[in-house]
């Protein structure tokens, strides 16, 4: 196996974006790196899952490839609250906190990027780092949905911990979403 397949194998991220493969092999020469990547799709060392987005194996972790497609984003929505039993409706696609908003399909996955402002977005207040991916709290989680959607049906809110949400509410700038969060709040209890 040469050095630069062995640097991609060393790394713990399962899904890889050219940026990634970059700066893994130092290689600063644009035409140089897509050679590189393109003989390595051929060999199948490395799988394109879509332009700029590649993969080791097929074993990848969905929620790294769907942070990596657009970014800044992070896990957030449906997705958080439904692992956290906030809610109890299943849905067969990841939700993703975006720049911008988009529904695809990649490598048999569904994803459902939800736009929200660029200053709500890049800040990690409530943001978790995990294996190659960032998730919201479950806090953080209810707030993006409750900034997007007025009148959300939560199953469960009895887990939530309403002290985080207040000093997290501030950073939508939204006096709407702090009236909603308190509704929700006093419902809870």
């Amino acid at each position: 196996m040469d050095n630069s397949l062995l640097k991609l194998y060393k790394s713990p991220k399962t899904i890889l974006t050219t940026k990634d493969i970059s700066f893994l092999w130092q290689e600063k020469n644009r035409d140089n790196l897509k050679s590189k990547i393109s003989y390595y799709v051929k060999k199948r060392n490395l799988y394109r899952l879509r332009r700029g987005v590649f993969c080791k194996d097929q074993k990848f972790n969905p929620k790294e490839l769907a942070t990596s497609i657009h970014t800044p984003a992070y896990i957030s929505f449906e997705t958080v609250l439904r692992e956290e039993g906030v809610i109890f409706q299943d849905h067969h696609a990841i939700f993703v906190a975006s720049y911008l908003a988009r529904e695809l399909k990649c490598a048999s996955y569904k994803f459902i990027f939800r736009k929200l402002k660029d200053e709500v977005l890049a800040n990690n207040q409530g943001i978790i780092s995990k294996n190659g991916y960032s998730q919201a709290s479950k806090e953080r989680a209810l707030l993006d949905m409750i900034y997007l959607f007025k009148n959300y049906h939560f199953d469960n809110l009895r887990n939530i911990d309403w002290e985080k949400c207040a000093p997290l509410a501030k950073i939508y700038k939204n006096k709407q979403l702090e009236i909603r969060l308190k509704k929700y709040q006093q419902y809870a209890q």
